[in-house]
């Protein structure tokens, strides 16, 4: 008989959260084209980030994150953005 699974931690819960996010838009090519990186800022980050509607910011906004050039959003490089968002948000979230 196996021990029960420990419950997860809020910051363990919060992990699984952000990889189900991605792969829920990524699918199982395990990246983002730059639609699916659109829909995925609008339907899931839109209290912390602006609904992107111009083509413009979309593009700098890839560009910045498409580290290695390839077009699309891996895993590592969607964190970068994740891990940005973060940091402002820590300033103006009250504690």
């Amino acid at each position: 008989m196996q021990s029960p699974r420990p419950s997860l931690s809020d910051m363990e819960q919060a992990i699984v959260a952000i990889i189900n996010v991605f792969h829920k838009y990524s699918g199982n090519k395990s990246k983002l084209k730059k639609a699916e990186l659109k829909h995925l800022i609008n339907n899931e980050m839109s209290q912390f980030i602006m609904k992107i509607e111009e083509n413009d910011t979309l593009d700098r906004l890839f560009a910045d994150l498409d580290q290695n050039g390839d077009l699309e959003i891996d895993f590592q490089e969607f964190i970068s953005l994740i891990a940005m968002v973060t940091s402002e948000c820590h300033d103006l979230i009250p504690l």
